[in-house]
Parts: C-alpha cells; sequence; structure tokens
C-alpha cells in the first residue's frame, strides 16, 4: 500500500493519524517538523504528505513550498491538516502546493479519505 509521510510536532497527533491510516492499509512514517520532513520526504519518496502548519522551526507552510520546489519531491501530494482555521490560512496553504486543506480536528474517515483523493490526483 502506498507509504505516507505524517509531519506534526505532536507526538498524539502523529500516533492518531498513524492509526487510522494503518487501519486502512496504508504504510506510515513520521516526521516531527518542516526539517526533518524534507530530509525524510527525499529519503523515503511518500506518495503522500499529511502536513501541520505549527511546528517549531520551519512551519508547514514553508516546508510545504520548500518540497514544492524540490525536483525530488515536487510531485507529492501534500494534505494540510492544521489548526489554523481562517480562510486565509486555506487559501495560502493551497497556494503553497497544499492538495487539500483540512482544519483540526479531523476524524479518522476524513483523514483516509483526503489520502486517498490525493493519490487519485
Amino acid at each position: 500500500m502506498a507509504l505516507v509521510l505524517i509531519v506534526d510536532d505532536s507526538p498524539t497527533e502523529q500516533h492518531l493519524f498513524a492509526r487510522a491510516l494503518e487501519k486502512h492499509g496504508f504504510d506510515t512514517v513520521v516526521a516531527s517538523d518542516g526539517e526533518e520532513a524534507i530530509a525524510k520526504a527525499e529519503k523515503v519518496q511518500p506518495q503522500v504528505i499529511i502536513m501541520d502548519v505549527v511546528m517549531p522551526g520551519m512551519n508547514g507552510f514553508q516546508a510545504t513550498r520548500q518540497l514544492k520546489r524540490n525536483i525530488t519531491t515536487s510531485s507529492i501530494p501534500i494534505v494540510i491538516i492544521s489548526t489554523k482555521g481562517l480562510e486565509t490560512d486555506r487559501i495560502w496553504g493551497l497556494r503553497q502546493g497544499a492538495v487539500e486543506y483540512l482544519v483540526k480536528p479531523v476524524d479518522a474517515d476524513q483523514i483516509v479519505q483526503a489520502v486517498e483523493a490525493a493519490l487519485g490526483q
């Protein structure tokens, strides 16, 4: 099944997202910040990336932009899942290259549907 990179600085969120995806047959790997996300994406080449926005160091918007500008990761669809729920945040995330923008809290079905939709693009 597809490999999903989960990028979130919260171990709880990492666990919840991974558990939801693994129940549906996805393989997962995690990163805790933007810098680690870029390094892992280049190394493991996931089929989809789930990206938080509010993280220490490089935030999710910055990481998404860098991943989309990098020739080795530019084709990987990115789903942003964040607590930042303003419409301007959603628009900015999509402009950085994300294919979807969800606002926390999200349930397992929303996560799986977003990843499946991203894989279909």
